[in-house]
This record gives structure tokens, C-alpha cells and sequence, in this order.
């Protein structure tokens, strides 16, 4: 059954992300953030961005999706009212899955199955393991598989979700046990993995505070960095833009 905003639906401001192939979550956050109460915008994507749907959810919006065709989807978030969310979900983490995005170069039903996953695994309700230990698994699996670039965005989440030094410590001392110290030395320590570590330990020691620490992660080892972005270089540059972080 159609709500009565949905009446005054086609006045909400509209954000098109079909061209944005990078990192436009901040963006739509970031516009959302500034919408008043019995206010809406439309979000349009040649997926359905579900990841969405609990970001805004937990900002007091309703939404209702319309399906155009197989390549454009409207998605219409109505502020019902102004909430704070009371915890963090993977959407309020640095470092956005702009990965998933890459899946709609290739075919919008590939991305469609790529959000629905990832949905399942990261933005469960009532999920048996807590955030931190999921990503602190995920890391881990990602450095077994030689996947540098997706751990060390791992870390900083976790970081920035409240891991520990000392858990780190003993993190990275179970990878030189798993991995050996031949393949530690070789792999893991020239990585930009090891060097956010690093460059934790280092900030922490000189009196840093955690949240002064995450954002300088997120800057040094953000999507900036060709080592750990998903983003081609282009791409960055775009949606710098469209931030306002370029002039």
C-alpha cells in the first residue's frame, strides 16, 4: 500500500549515480545528512543499491523503490524523522564497498547478486558475530589469500570500529605462525597492510587519538592510494569533485 508522502514523490531532488562508477556513498550520505524531515530525494542506479536502504533507515528515512527497466532503478527516501543511529553499520565505516560497483560495468544483474550478498554478509539483522570480529576475520582470510588491498581496508574499518593495538599485535604475530616468517617477510611486511599497522602503533605512541588516526588511515590509505583503492584513478578524481574536495 502507497504511503502519502509517495503522493509528492516526483518533487524530491534527484541524484543520478548511473555514471558515477566510484565511490558516491559519501555523496549520497552526505546529501541525505542535509534533507529535513518530510523531505526526500531520489537515488537513481542502474542497480538496486540496497545498502542503502539500512543506511538511510537508520536516519529516519522511508523508501519505496520503483523498477524501470532492467538497467534503472528509483529509489525514493522520505525523511520521516531525524534519528542518530545508536550504533555503527558498515555504511558508517570509512571506506565504502566501492568495489560492487565495478559489477555494473559488467552486467546490472552481476551487481544486482554482488549488493544482495554482500548485503547478507555485512548488514544482517541480528547477526551471530559482531562487527569487529567479522571484519578481523575477513582481514585475515583476505591476507591468506593474498589480497593486501581489500585486508588493509579491512584494518582501517576495524580500526575505526575500535580494534586494539595490542589486538593487532597478536593479529600479526598469528601471521607470521599461519603464513611463515619466509612469506611474512616477503609478502605481508612490504604490504600496504603492514604499513597501516605501522602506521597505527606510530600515531598512537606520539598521543594521537583514535578518531585523529582513522581519518589520517582513511586519507594515507583511502582511495587516493593506488594500493588500496578500487577506484581507477579517473573515477577518484570524479567524485572528488562532485564532494566538493576539488576546485
Amino acid at each position: 500500500m502507497a504511503k502519502e508522502w509517495e503522493n509528492n514523490k516526483e518533487s524530491f531532488d534527484v541524484i543520478d549515480v548511473r555514471k558515477l562508477t566510484g565511490n558516491f556513498l559519501p555523496m549520497i550520505l552526505k546529501k541525505a545528512n542535509e534533507v529535513k524531515v518530510g523531505k526526500g530525494i531520489c537515488v537513481v542506479q542502474s542497480f538496486e543499491p540496497i545498502p542503502l536502504y539500512s543506511a538511510l533507515t537508520n536516519f529516519g528515512f522511508e523508501y519505496s523503490t520503483e523498477k524501470i527497466s532492467d538497467n534503472e532503478y528509483k529509489i525514493y527516501f522520505y525523511r520521516k524523522e531525524m534519528i542518530e543511529p545508536s550504533k555503527p553499520s558498515m555504511m558508517d565505516l570509512p571506506l565504502k564497498p566501492t568495489a560492487m560497483v565495478n559489477f555494473s560495468n559488467i552486467d546490472s544483474n552481476l551487481a544486482n547478486i554482488a549488493v544482495n550478498f554482500w548485503e547478507y554478509t555485512w548488514s544482517k539483522k541480528n547477526p551471530a558475530i559482531d562487527m569487529k570480529t567479522k571484519l578481523l576475520l575477513s582481514l585475515s582470510n583476505a591476507v591468506g589469500a593474498g589480497r593486501f588491498r581489500q585486508a588493509t581496508r579491512e584494518l582501517v574499518k576495524a580500526y575505526a570500529l575500535g580494534v586494539t593495538v595490542q589486538e593487532l599485535d597478536e593479529l600479526f604475530a598469528l601471521f607470521v605462525w599461519n603464513e611463515g616468517f619466509g612469506a611474512f617477510a616477503s609478502n605481508i611486511g612490504p604490504s600496504a597492510l603492514f604499513g597501516a599497522y605501522q602506521y597505527i602503533k606510530k600515531l598512537e605512541e606520539s598521543g594521537k587519538k583514535r578518531e585523529e588516526i582513522a581519518k589520517l588511515l582513511v586519507e594515507k590509505f583511502g582511495e587516493k592510494n593506488p594500493r588500496t583503492s578500487t577506484m581507477f584513478k579517473d573515477k577518484v578524481r570524479m567524485c572528488e569533485k562532485i564532494l566538493g574536495l576539488q576546485n
